[in-house]
């Protein structure tokens, strides 16, 4: 019979009545392809084998929907995805099938442990990107979430500089230099050396000459050997501003010098030092040798010898005392010009200079 409206289009009637039979109105003969489309989305019950279920096949037990439909080999879609080579459709929510490996899960065990923990129907859905917030460091050193983790060490500081140089101590000033290494001076009286002091040759000498009362009247180191030799001690000990030396003439010790930084004396306080002023003391210690002019003729010997040897020096000085008369005359002609007299700790002094410049006029 015609269709009399649109309603009686196919698929478009009114359908059976529950406990009816349906009947056919078209006879239409629809395509594979869409019967595994209806069949894909609306799966059809199965009818369990006898026998135990094979490879592939789910337990027909388990009455599961989300398990319906995804044995291999069931109906027309399953056809289809053999056909086309597909595997089958995992289920959002259910196991993987057998030979299917799980991609890692990238993130720290905290993450990892959130993603396989099921959840409870009641718990809230949990945010599918969270953004991981800085670790929060825990007692001892180790960060949450990683028990027993050490804490990792800064980077060293790299630096572009070069190796500390190990400290060197610094060499002792060359205040005077040598003395011993100057080189003879020719006088009317023989050839004149200065001889640095030696302690363990020199003191039973030296210690006599002290304790000659011409002497001692003035240098007061009167006394026995030790007293000498704490005097001497103190120079050959110091830091080289006064170095004691033996005065030998044509090979005989016969005079005592000290060859001293005045500018870092304590006679610089007195009077008007320039820098590398250099200053003498002496004795004449044999008799025989004094009062024929033997004194001045190397007084003057020295300060020459002082003069050539050390160049940054512009003046020689020496304080003898005001009273020993016999000596500021010997340092007069020498060559030496009285400058003043100053009050010094120990005496009343005449302060004698021999300046460069006038070296060859006095």
């Amino acid at each position: 019979m015609p269709p009399t409206d649109a309603s009686t289009d196919a698929g478009a009637g009114p359908g059976p009545l529950p406990g009816e039979a349906a009947d056919d109105t078209l006879d239409l003969e629809l395509p594979d392809e869409l019967v595994a489309l209806f069949d894909a989305d609306s799966p059809a019950p199965r009818t369990p084998a006898p026998d135990a279920p094979g490879p592939g096949d789910l337990d027909p037990a388990d009455p599961g929907p989300a398990h319906a439909g995804l044995g291999e080999g069931d109906g027309p879609a399953a056809e289809a995805r053999s056909a086309t080579g597909a595997g089958p459709v995992p289920v959002p929510g259910a196991a993987p099938p057998p030979g299917l490996a799980c991609p890692p899960v990238a993130g720290p065990p905290s993450a990892l442990a959130s993603a396989t923990t099921s959840a409870s129907p009641s718990d809230p859905e949990p945010d599918p990107d969270p953004v991981p917030g800085p670790a929060p460091v825990q007692e001892g050193g180790s960060v949450a979430g990683w028990p027993g983790s050490p804490r990792p060490d800064p980077p060293a500081p790299v630096s572009h500089l070069p190796a500390p140089v190990p400290h060197l101590p610094a060499a002792a000033p060359d205040l005077l230099g040598s003395p011993r290494d100057w080189a003879p001076a020719a006088t009317p009286f023989g050839s004149f050396d200065l001889v640095p002091v030696r302690l363990d040759r020199d003191l039973a000498l030296l210690a006599q000459w002290m304790n000659d009362p011409a002497v001692a009247a003035f240098w007061e180191l009167a006394g026995p050997d030790s007293v000498t030799a704490a005097h001497l001690r103190d120079q050959l000990d110091g830091d080289g501003r006064s170095v004691p030396c033996l005065g030998v003439l044509d090979g005989t010790p016969m005079s005592y010098w000290e060859i001293y930084r005045a500018d870092l004396d304590p006679l610089a306080r007195h009077y008007p030092a320039r820098p590398h002023d250099t200053g003498v003391h002496l004795l004449i210690g044999g008799v025989a040798d004094r009062g024929r002019g033997v004194g001045t003729t190397l007084l003057r010997a020295v300060a020459d010898l002082i003069l050539d040897n050390r160049p940054p020096c512009p003046r020689v000085i020496a304080e003898p005392d005001l009273r020993n008369t016999p000596s500021v005359s010997a340092f007069l002609g020498a060559g030496f010009r009285f400058h003043a007299e100053v009050d010094l700790p120990d005496k009343r002094a005449a302060l004698m200079v021999r300046d460069r410049v006038l070296r060859n006029l006095l």
